[in-house]
């Protein structure tokens, strides 16, 4: 499958690319980062995806709908959710 020039995969693209995978293995999400600016050296940090959610960026009219995989330290996971769950003042 090829993916056209555009930031971010479509939800049909990751569903097909997920397909070619076993319906049993566990989904992770790496996190790559340069060690230092500039640096060829990378670390990755991996978690394990706890959710998808719907998300809209208020400053962003021009992205259209998006679709989070949710991850992270267990701690820091609850605390988002928490904090997201929460009715605007």
């Amino acid at each position: 499958m090829e993916l056209e020039h555009r930031q971010g995969l479509t939800v049909a693209e990751l569903i097909d690319m997920l397909s070619h995978h076993p319906a049993d293995a566990v989904v992770e999400l790496p996190i790559i980062a340069p060690i230092q600016e500039g640096d060829d050296d990378i670390q990755v940090d991996r978690y394990n995806v706890d959710g998808v959610m719907p998300w809209q960026d208020d400053d962003d009219d021009t992205t259209g709908e998006v679709v989070w995989l949710v991850g992270g330290e267990d701690d820091d996971v609850d605390v988002f959710i928490d904090a997201i769950e929460q009715p605007s003042d």
